[in-house]
């Protein structure tokens, strides 16, 4: 005999714990990878809980989350702490993502028709408005779209998704607030445009992966300036 279904407003809230767990735990991976929690911090439930506005729980499940994911350790009787986060770190966080990134832009190369060319032509303007009002919220969601058009364009839906997964390293923020990032960002992509509609498949690639090695140097700058390894 099946169990009983919850009811929906228990399905509801179930829903907008796992969302919230989702946010904090993106929240504090962000401030992991930039720097702003340093290894060796310890991350407390109620500090934690009481600036991000809301309660212990999705806090306690982003750690756990976070947990999984080597980004912090539990010590008795202490709590969730920091763990060190090297070069080498970085350095396969960005492969990663860019093996991926590039065997989706061979495919998009391939298979993008010029419906989604002229779709990605326009994400590209509004992501240059973005960048010119200078809101960085702005610009991560139209870089997100900018990406996730052209991996859609692929057909390799699963492969598209465990780049979304690793990407979630992708501290963007830093970025999307460097003026001079979101432009070099507009131009690239403009090349990228060019490149597809050429079907120059060589070209879309080697920009793509310039992409992630660049979004890696600025990374290790930015921790090489707040002296991280130091």
């Amino acid at each position: 005999m099946n169990a009983p279904a919850r009811p929906r407003t228990q399905r509801r809230r179930a829903v907008r714990r796992e969302q919230l767990s989702d946010e904090v735990a993106a929240r504090l991976r962000a401030d992991i990878m930039t720097g702003t929690l340093r290894p060796g911090t310890f991350i407390r439930l109620d500090e934690t809980a009481a600036a991000l506005g809301v309660s212990i729980t999705p806090v306690r499940e982003a750690l756990r989350t976070l947990r999984g994911e080597g980004m912090v350790q539990l010590e008795p009787h202490r709590g969730h702490v920091v763990v060190p986060l090297t070069r080498d770190d970085i350095e396969d966080i960005f492969w990663l993502q860019a093996t991926i990134a590039k065997e989706l832009a061979a495919t998009a190369a391939e298979r993008i028709t010029d419906v989604e060319i002229d779709e990605l032509e326009l994400l590209n303007d509004g992501l240059e408005a973005a960048v010119g009002r200078g809101d960085p919220e702005d610009v991560v969601a139209a870089e997100f779209a900018f990406h996730r058009t052209l991996n859609r364009a692929t057909g390799r839906i699963k492969l598209a998704w465990f780049l979304l997964h690793v990407a979630r390293y992708l501290p963007g923020q830093i970025y999307a607030s460097d003026a001079a990032w979101g432009a070099a960002a507009v131009a690239t992509h403009r090349e990228l445009i060019d490149a597809l509609r050429r079907r120059d498949v060589d070209t879309v690639v080697r920009l793509t992966s310039g992409e992630f090695t660049d979004a890696a140097q600025r990374l290790v700058d930015r921790l090489d300036e707040i002296g991280l390894w130091t």
